[in-house]
């Protein structure tokens, strides 16, 4: 385990650490060089030179680099999963699939290298264009800074370095100082792959290190993942370059009365409370027909007390702890807001107790106003809201009365109810009989409104990554 930082290929070693802390124990299980700005200047300096060597290999080089970086990762997974469980302290079956599914985002990275081209523009369709003909190139923008949160530490890594380095340029991470662990693994990884060693560095820090690698003119694209409030003030420290944000949600799922009952409990018990409820695309309102509506309260109420809770180490736990008790407690009070103004507790609610405190039991509470934060903001818990509905176009407004537009999922065996959401819904996916967790690495992934702009996926966030050059000959 590595807990130096990670600048321009040396492992360096400061004397300020930050504490990796075990969620579900409290425990400190690693002391890590903390950066600072000057290393961040350090860094962007050493990128200039790994951006020029990323360039002078072929795309097939570079295809070849990130192949054998999946096949080294592949070989080190459960090193990688235990490590995921001790610093985010989700469950090892969940951290198993974050690291497969990295390995997913390397291949799909290492393919895309190979595709970067251009396009031809008929120049002499336009009234001063005979004579002429023209195409464009893709050209990569140099330096990206990558700031990732603390819940899928490898994986949204892995969605911003890999697809950078497919297209040609240095990357500086900036992981979450909750979770710098399996960024720094993800740094072996790629140098033993034989990645230029100048093209990366990894600088777990705090906010001055992420204002730095924000505000350098010689930065050219930004791309964070987390909360809005940091996203927003990104945006203003930016300046004039690309800045891709991925914010979050309270993303919904809609039962229509021909929708499958069965399946839409199961979609909502898996959104929900995977990961202790900490996926931007988590399951938070659910907006069930009238029709429906005892119904699934019930199905939903008898699987979620079978869930199991605890230690995440162990191989049948279904819910871990939170990744801290603040967090808890913040949920609890407005879960305590929610019910003060008229919503009813359908279980859960509470922690399980002082040893585990940051475990929140699976909760689910009906009928909630939407002007309550349980509503309204991003839980970011595993707690899920479940309203009645009557009419389609209610469901829609429901669902659009958010500053949020993530995903939603819609269950229903009606076509033109579905084409119905999909017209109407504000938000960057909907997914038809399926829940609004579903992603998989490759699709253009990213929201509206507030829930961010630009979108993920090697292919797209390669688009975002370079910087259209046009060529035209003249051969009048």
């Amino acid at each position: 385990m590595r807990t130096e930082l990670l600048l321009g290929g040396e492992w360096v070693s400061k004397e300020e650490k930050l504490s990796v802390v075990y969620p579900y124990t409290g425990e400190v299980v690693a002391e890590v060089s903390k950066a600072s700005e000057e290393d961040v200047y350090k860094a962007i300096e050493v990128a200039k030179e790994g951006h020029k060597k990323l360039s002078s290999l072929s795309s097939y080089e570079r295809y070849e680099i990130l192949m054998k970086a999946s096949h080294i990762l592949r070989k080190r997974a459960e090193e990688f999963a235990k490590t995921l469980v001790l610093e985010v302290g989700k469950t090892i079956r969940e951290a198993r699939t974050e690291v497969q599914r990295a390995i997913q985002t390397l291949i799909f990275s290492a393919e895309e290298a190979r595709r970067i081209g251009g396009e031809v523009i008929p120049i002499d369709a336009h009234p001063n264009g005979k004579g002429k003909v023209g195409f464009y190139l893709r050209q990569p923008v140099g330096i990206v800074s990558a700031i990732t949160p603390f819940n899928f530490p490898l994986n949204l890594s892995m969605h911003k370095v890999a697809p950078a380095l497919a297209c040609e340029n240095a990357v500086i991470l900036k992981p979450s100082e909750r979770t710098p662990l399996t960024p720094l693994m993800l740094g072996e990884v790629m140098l033993e792959a034989g990645l230029p060693p100048q093209s990366l560095s990894i600088l777990p820090g705090y906010g001055d290190v992420g204002k730095a690698m924000t505000m350098h003119p010689d930065v050219r694209v930004v791309s964070f993942t987390g909360s809005r409030k940091i996203g927003e003030i990104i945006t203003r420290q930016a300046g004039i370059k690309k800045v891709v944000l991925e914010l979050g949600s309270n993303s919904a799922i809609v039962l229509h009365k021909d929708g499958d009952l069965k399946k839409a409990v199961q979609k909502t018990l898996l959104g929900g409370y995977a990961i202790a409820g900490q996926v931007c695309i988590s399951v938070q309102r659910v907006f069930v027909h009238e029709e429906l509506f005892d119904q699934f309260l019930e199905e939903l109420e008898k699987a979620v007390k079978g869930l199991k809770m605890g230690d995440p180490m162990q191989e049948d736990t279904d819910v871990g702890p939170m990744i801290g008790v603040s967090e808890v407690q913040r949920v609890q009070e407005w879960i305590d807001e929610a019910l003060h103004e008229g919503a009813k507790l359908i279980t859960g609610g509470v922690s399980c107790g002082d040893r585990v405190s940051s475990v929140l039991l699976p909760t689910i509470v009906s009928l909630v106003p939407p002007n309550t934060k349980l509503y309204r903001e991003e839980a970011f818990a595993p707690v899920v809201v479940v309203n009645p509905y009557k009419e389609v176009e209610e469901a829609i407004q429901m669902v659009n009365d958010s500053e949020y537009g993530l995903q939603v999922g819609v269950f229903t065996k009606d076509i033109d109810i579905a084409w119905e959401f999909i017209r109407k819904v504000q938000a960057g996916g909907v997914l038809i009989n399926e829940g609004p967790n579903f992603r998989a690495d490759h699709m253009p992934y990213g929201g509206v409104k507030y829930s961010g702009i630009g979108r993920e996926g090697p292919r797209f966030a390669i688009e975002d990554y370079t910087e259209i050059k046009m060529v035209i000959f003249d051969l009048s």
